[in-house]
């Protein structure tokens, strides 16, 4: 099998901890099934900082961008909290995204059965849970400009960060929501700030031409991104694909993760346009959580949202379905035996650290492909 390229980097805090259970199954796939995968590693956010004084070298850039997929883990903490904010943790993660031109982040907010009483929210608004938050992650107001900071005197001062987004930006974002309906409930509820926002009238004109051109088979509904938020706590079972900007996708995506009863369980993909040629994607592939530098080094980080993220990478950077598939159902299995991490635990149930939690589900796993 031809070899396949995985650039893992785990980061900071919690993050070296879940990549370690992630090792574990790419191991076992490789020395069992053959699977070709090719590790190699490098460091970003703080980490990157304290060794070479930027969020993430220019080898490493590299390597992120010559691997088919990469793995990442989180970043940051309270020790980088005064360094400058061009080196900052997390401009390591905002540079891999630019560069390697990911512009469609995957974020899925899935409610276990066995989990469905974790939520902050009533069981049964939640179980069975199964919507996608597509965000567009490299325009609007994290990378528009002018973004400033300036003096006006007399004690004032005046920020600025601009919301920008062309047509093209949103055109492609709404292509793939649209086309990933197709493969679920074929439907796409597109939330922006149409009200107050130019932006947001621009957003939802383009989508509306874009849904008529190319998609008018998926239903498509318009919703106010604040509202979007009200709805994702009050009914969220009515959404399939929720797509929108990169603003609002980070607020509502986070929403939608407590849905599912913690952060810990949220895996995303980021990705890139296929190539002309090749027909491959740029990819990079995240837990939602971050780096919980109170728990770090203690075993207790709850590792599953790494695993997911690396089922997504599976599904999405090499074809892998059936693996895919098994990887989340050996999840859901762990999970329905009551084996939990702290982050999770509920009554009745037994509380294990990362490394148990990870060899759980590799054991399920292993049992599912023999």
């Amino acid at each position: 099998m031809t070899a396949r390229t995985l650039f893992l980097l785990p980061g900071d805090g919690i993050g070296p901890e879940a990549m370690n259970e992630v090792r574990k199954i790419i191991s076992y796939m490789n020395e069992d099934l053959g699977s070709g995968f090719v590790l190699d590693e490098g460091l970003v956010g703080g980490s990157a900082y304290d060794a070479h004084g930027v969020a993430i070298s220019e080898e490493d850039m590299a390597k992120a961008l010559a691997a088919d997929a990469v793995l990442f883990g989180a970043v940051g903490g309270p020790k980088w909290d005064d360094v400058p904010y061009e080196v900052r943790p997390e401009a390591g993660l905002l540079r891999l995204r630019k560069d390697l031109e990911l512009f469609a982040n995957l974020r899925p907010a899935i409610c276990y059965p066995a989990l469905a009483s974790a939520s902050s929210l009533k069981p049964e608004l939640v179980e069975g849970l199964d919507i996608l938050i597509v965000r567009e992650l490299t325009g609007g107001v994290y990378f528009g400009e002018p973004k400033t900071i300036t003096d006006l005197g007399n004690g004032q001062k005046r920020a600025i960060d601009t919301q920008v987004y062309d047509t093209y930006e949103i055109e492609r974002i709404s292509s793939v929501a649209f086309e990933l309906a197709r493969t679920r409930k074929n439907a796409v509820c597109s939330m922006e700030k149409r009200n107050v926002m130019k932006s947001g009238v621009l957003w939802n004109q383009v989508v509306t031409e874009t849904h008529k051109a190319k998609y008018a088979d998926v239903a498509l509904s318009h919703m106010l991104a604040d509202a979007g938020g009200m709805q994702l706590v009050r009914a969220p079972k009515q959404f399939d694909v929720i797509v929108t900007d990169n603003l609002f996708g980070d607020m509502l995506s986070d929403v939608a993760a407590m849905l599912t009863g913690s952060l810990g369980m949220l895996p995303s993909a980021s990705l890139g346009a296929p190539d002309a040629k090749t027909g491959k994607r740029k990819a990079l592939y995240e837990p939602v959580h971050g780096s919980a530098p109170d728990i770090a080094g203690k075993g207790l980080a709850n590792p599953i949202a790494m695993i997911a993220s690396f089922a997504m990478c599976l599904r999405y950077s090499f074809g892998e379905v059936a693996q895919a598939d098994a990887l989340e159902k050996a999840i859901a299995t762990v999970l329905d035996k009551g084996i939990r991490t702290g982050d999770i635990m509920g009554e009745g149930c037994r509380q294990v650290g990362t490394v148990e939690m990870g060899d759980a589900i590799l054991a399920e796993f292993k049992a599912l492909l023999q």
